[in-house]
């Protein structure tokens, strides 16, 4: 499995922004970019080749479906492993969720009871995953928008017990955090105070929406960090000191300037947390 390469803060990459993304050279600045946009070759890949050699990478996956009762898709792993070996990324994550159902794709990172047989399941994907890939890869925390029955574990712990049984490392999304906390009547920071920090290798950072009377939250990445969850960041990183931090944006994209002066406020709160060296 591949360790960890220092890096700063970074940013989610899209194709509007591919002329200054590989001009730009900020100390730290690495790129994200969706897996599956990429898995076909052609313009896009070489696109990422280019950005590859300036910048390190991440990749991070939409499909895979960890959470299915179905073993992830050999064609799929094939692909992403080809992708792997093509840009070297130095982070590969997924999300804690299932998408797929009989062979179909569905539009939505979808929730699941957290019982001892997901728990099973899950890990067994997981490894599977590893195995496939030839790496450790990083299960992202989800957000959620209502309760559901028929939990064996809270998630911090059903998280922790993943990382014991398969090793894979932990993309800590803050925003998740906050959305879930408010939607579902919880303390955010007694919820990062109980989580795995020692296996993470990854922090989100995006912007949510709201319902119309603002009593859901929606985890869009369309907008600028909100204030609650940069709060809940810098207590964080001062805590368990500085990770990689990704600035999370897919929609309503402003300008790359801007986007990369809010990528700087990340920078200047792992600098002020001890760097990442």
């Amino acid at each position: 499995m591949n360790a960890v390469t220092p890096i700063g803060a970074g940013l989610s990459l899209k194709a509007e922004h591919y002329a200054q993304a590989l001009a730009c050279c900020a100390q730290g600045l690495w790129f994200e970019v969706h897996a599956e946009n990429y898995l076909c070759g052609g313009p896009r890949l070489a696109w990422l080749r280019r950005i590859a050699e300036q910048h390190p990478l991440s990749l991070h996956g939409v499909a895979l479906s960890l959470a299915a009762d179905a073993e992830p898709d050999a064609l799929h792993l094939q692909r992403l492993r080809r992708l792997i070996d093509a840009v070297q990324p130095v982070l590969v994550s997924e999300h804690l969720a299932w998408s797929t159902w009989r062979g179909q794709y569905l539009p939505d990172l979808l929730p699941f009871p957290r019982s001892a047989e997901a728990l099973a399941r899950i890990s067994d994907n997981i490894q599977r995953t590893q195995d496939a890939l030839g790496r450790r890869i990083s299960i992202e925390n989800p957000s959620h928008y209502l309760r559901l029955e028929g939990h064996d574990w809270d998630e911090t712990g059903f998280l922790a017990e993943l990382v014991r049984r398969t090793g894979c490392g932990l993309l800590l999304d803050v925003n998740n955090v906050h959305v879930s906390a408010h939607n579902l009547g919880y303390s955010a920071a007694d919820y990062l105070g109980c989580f795995p920090v020692q296996a993470v290798t990854e922090v989100h950072l995006a912007g949510y929406s709201d319902d119309a009377q603002g009593a859901l939250l929606i985890d869009s990445h369309d907008a600028t960090v909100a204030e609650p969850v940069w709060a809940l960041y810098r207590a964080l990183i001062q805590r368990i000191g500085p990770r990689p931090t990704l600035i999370e944006r897919d929609g309503n994209l402003p300008a790359f300037s801007e986007l990369l002066a809010e990528r700087d406020l990340a920078q200047g709160l792992l600098d002020r947390a001890g760097g990442l060296s």
